[in-house]
């Protein structure tokens, strides 16, 4: 799978069933192993309030569907 791929799937909270947002960017440690997925929430006016970015682990993506990924936050 390609990090494409990744970046046009909604991820979604498992506890809650809210869209948390799309992938915009992976940290990457030296060795080239995903340290976590950076997700920009959607907004429609994202000049308003902070930037409010969130990092998923992969210990936290439970599931990655067709058009979704499933995460525990």
């Amino acid at each position: 799978m390609r990090v494409s791929d990744l970046q046009i799937k909604d991820i979604v909270s498992l506890i809650d069933g809210r869209k948390l947002g799309r992938i915009v960017d992976i940290e990457l440690t030296e060795a080239g192993n995903v340290n976590y997925f950076v997700v920009e929430p959607k907004r429609f006016f994202k000049f308003f309030g902070n930037s409010g970015e969130i990092n998923i682990t992969m210990n936290q993506i439970k599931k990655i569907g067709e058009d979704v990924i499933l995460v525990e936050i």
